[in-house]
């Protein structure tokens, strides 16, 4: 939906199953539409759209296209940014590390990002941006050298140089985000500056850089890597590097007692990749690649004073606290702090709560549309209380 600023906010699709193109449709239909329904039919719609590499080819069908480009006008919706960090199965099956591959050295990731932008400049209004999301080049255990990272480079330019020739075609400013997660390739603001400056001293002086190629900046993984959202987006920006989307969620955070961590077992599944990152008193980071390890390495040692752990598990907006810990929902309201003083410096936000299909019984409460459209709320209401959006009736249900 458009808020105030021109700024946009939808929910990212990848909650719902689906990885083809019959089934994403059939998840509009079944789920986007009731929720637009349940926020007071508000036009136009804004949808954050996920589609998998297989889904994207055969939406690339004009025939397909022009059914959906139809279906989009008719129930008074439009989409202004894909997701496009999952490439494959996303879920119901494994993904944990895979969720990388392929990455950004291989030509197959080259061709779906682009066939997206594709897509996007055919889907998005006219007077909109259109974003891609997509992953921070590669995962650190791939153990990427120094000549597959050029290789990543020179690939991400090839994509940048799609989307700048797609925008002077249509009018359209189209725009890929990196997005930096822990043990990404880079993970971190510091990271991502570095990876933008070796981009910077590539491509000296060529504005396509700056116009086409940004950050898409997760509040979850930032928070993980115990960030604080002004620093972290002041820096990026002062560093000339474009917001191009920001996701809205948080991650648990704790302190590692026993019962806190007896609880975090729930929350350790088979699907998807749990990194923990854990701050000692001292300030020291200690990363681990996902739950299972992370909670084995407890066992080994016991936690020294002040210790906090921070789980990349996105959990819902405005459940602030579970149980025996609590989340990262002050890093979402940080950042929304920032953004009142700066609006213009990026229009696109999205929620991305991906996780409902794997959350502890205990926070299953209700189905996924009433799920989801308590996000909403609970944003929106964050959103006007800062002038970002109209005050509304906006209170979690």
């Amino acid at each position: 939906m458009r808020l105030n600023h021109n700024l946009h906010l939808a929910y990212c699709t990848n909650v719902h199953p689906g990885e083809t193109w019959e089934e994403t449709f059939g998840s509009l239909n079944r789920w986007t539409l009731p929720i637009k329904e349940r926020l007071g039919n508000p036009e136009p719609y804004a949808i954050g759209l996920r589609l998998s590499d297989k889904a994207s080819k055969q939406l690339n069908d004009p025939k397909c296209l022009i059914e959906f480009q139809r279906w989009l006008d008719q129930h008074g919706c439009y989409v202004f940014t894909i997701n496009g960090f999952p490439f494959g199965a996303f879920h119901g099956t494994r993904v944990k590390e895979q969720v990388y591959a392929p990455d950004w050295t291989a030509r197959e990731r080259v061709a779906y990002t682009k066939r997206l932008f594709d897509l996007l400049s055919k889907l998005v209004p006219a007077s909109v941006e259109g974003s891609v999301s997509t992953l921070p080049g590669s995962f650190k255990e791939f153990n990427r050298d120094k000549s597959e990272i050029r290789l990543i480079r020179a690939n991400l330019w090839e994509c940048v140089e799609h989307a700048a020739k797609l925008s002077a075609d249509t009018g359209s400013m189209l725009h890929l985000g990196l997005e930096p997660e822990p043990l990404g390739l880079f993970e971190n603001s510091q990271e991502t500056i570095q990876f933008f400056d070796e981009l910077k001293d590539e491509h000296p002086n060529d504005e396509r850089l700056d116009l086409h190629l940004g950050v898409n900046y997760d509040t979850c993984h930032l928070a993980v890597e115990f960030e604080s959202p002004h620093d972290a987006l002041s820096s990026l920006r002062d560093h000339g590097i474009r917001l191009s989307k920001i996701h809205l969620s948080s991650a648990l955070r704790l302190r590692p007692s026993a019962g806190a961590l007896k609880v975090l077992r729930d929350f350790a599944d088979d699907v998807y990749l749990h990194q923990v990152i854990v701050r000692a008193g001292d300030g020291t980071l200690k990363r681990h690649k996902d739950l299972t390890p992370a909670l084995a390495s407890f066992k080994q040692s016991s936690p020294g004073p002040n210790e906090e752990w921070r789980v990349h598990f996105h959990v819902p907006l405005g459940c602030e606290t579970i149980v025996e810990f609590q989340t990262t929902a002050d890093h979402v309201t940080g950042l929304m702090d920032w953004l009142k003083a700066q609006p213009r410096l990026c229009s696109h936000l999205e929620m991305e709560t991906y996780t409902w299909a794997v959350l502890p019984e205990p926070l299953k409460t209700r189905d996924v549309t009433e799920q989801i459209v308590n996000e909403y709320r609970w944003t929106l209401n964050q959103l006007a209380k800062r002038g970002l959006a109209a005050a509304r009736n906006t209170s979690p249900i």
